[in-house]
């Protein structure tokens, strides 16, 4: 098992669009939860904001990216870019790699 990181960047407008999608984005997102893949996920800062959701699995970093990609955050362009990154995560009760002293 692996973690992976998918960050987004918003636009400046994010408060105030994303109403418009954020129905679909958390329906799509309880779903990854549901299958497993998604740990956790939500809004970062106090504005402008950053979005960070970990997804765990075999293939974290590809789960990431098919949400990204299928996102309707990505897709109505609310985010403004997105990346995936793998997270070698040594430390808590469901590190991948954990590393005692």
């Amino acid at each position: 098992m692996m973690h992976a990181v998918l960050q987004y960047s918003y636009g400046d407008d994010y408060m105030e669009s994303r109403e418009l999608y954020r129905a679909a984005h958390l329906a799509l997102a309880w779903a990854a939860v549901e299958r497993g893949a998604l740990v956790l996920g939500g809004a970062v800062g106090t504005g402008p904001y950053e979005g960070l959701i970990v997804f765990k699995g075999e293939n974290a970093l590809e789960l990431a990216s098919e949400f990204a990609s299928a996102d309707p955050y990505v897709t109505s362009g609310l985010v403004t870019s997105w990346t995936v990154r793998p997270w070698t995560t040594v430390v808590g009760n469901d590190a991948a790699t954990p590393v005692h002293p």
